[in-house]
């Protein structure tokens, strides 16, 4: 082994060889990440990894829990405005990582990370007042919206206020006046306005969904 080599493995850590991976997946997706493109990019071995992630399911385990490490725990007084936070947060990391968004809920040895996150939802639901099985069906409903959004958000075809006018049109243009009125309608009126960001959607829907927790909680 070169000096060099035994350089790169002496300065390797768990730590590094999770940030390393969650930047290859975010560049290139999950799919094309393996145990020896993370060697390559550490400049090392692919076996020289194996003392820092026992395997495969060890990594993902690890970038996941990395992942929850990011978003925002809930804290603070008022449940309402602290799921409300806790929501956007979540949002605006699957952003940054959109490869975890179906790997959030999947792992079977969590990290201390996810569990805290977990344990701090279900704490702040059931001291507002929230029984076991309210909390449980608050927690579902609002991951399934959370996660569903930041799936959808970015395989829409448009994402600034031009591009959307710009696909609204060409999909208006290939079909005849008065042939699709509720569309034309909303095209017109909502999604064509300069001022339109699709993103917006996400608040209001959460709202509504924290609406409908809350008066199920008073009618408890």
């Amino acid at each position: 082994m070169t000096d060099a080599g035994a350089e790169r493995r002496g300065r390797l850590s768990r730590d590094l060889v999770l940030r390393t991976a969650i930047a290859l997946a975010d560049t290139g997706g999950i799919e094309s990440l393996t145990m020896r493109k993370l060697g390559v990019e550490l400049g090392v071995e692919a076996m020289s990894l194996y003392r820092h992630v026992a395997n495969k399911s060890d990594l993902l385990d690890g970038m996941i829990d990395s992942v929850f490490d990011e978003i925002d725990l809930p804290t603070g007084t008022g449940w309402r405005t602290t799921m409300r936070r806790r929501a956007v947060s979540t949002r605006e990391v699957l952003a940054r990582h959109r490869w975890a968004i179906g790997l959030m809920e999947s792992r079977s040895t969590p990290g201390p990370a996810n569990l805290r996150h977990h344990d701090a939802v279900l704490g702040t639901l059931r001291a507002a007042g929230f029984s076991v099985v309210q909390a449980a069906h608050a927690y579902s409903v609002l991951d399934s919206y959370i996660y569903g959004f930041a799936m959808q958000e970015p395989s829409l075809p448009f994402e600034t206020a031009g591009e959307t006018k710009d696909v609204t049109q060409a999909i208006m243009a290939r079909f005849a006046t008065g042939e699709y009125p509720h569309l034309t309608e909303i095209a017109v009126e909502h999604v064509m306005r300069p001022d339109y960001d699709y993103g917006n959607e996400f608040e209001y829907g959460l709202d509504l969904i924290l609406d409908g927790l809350q008066r199920a909680r008073r009618a408890t």
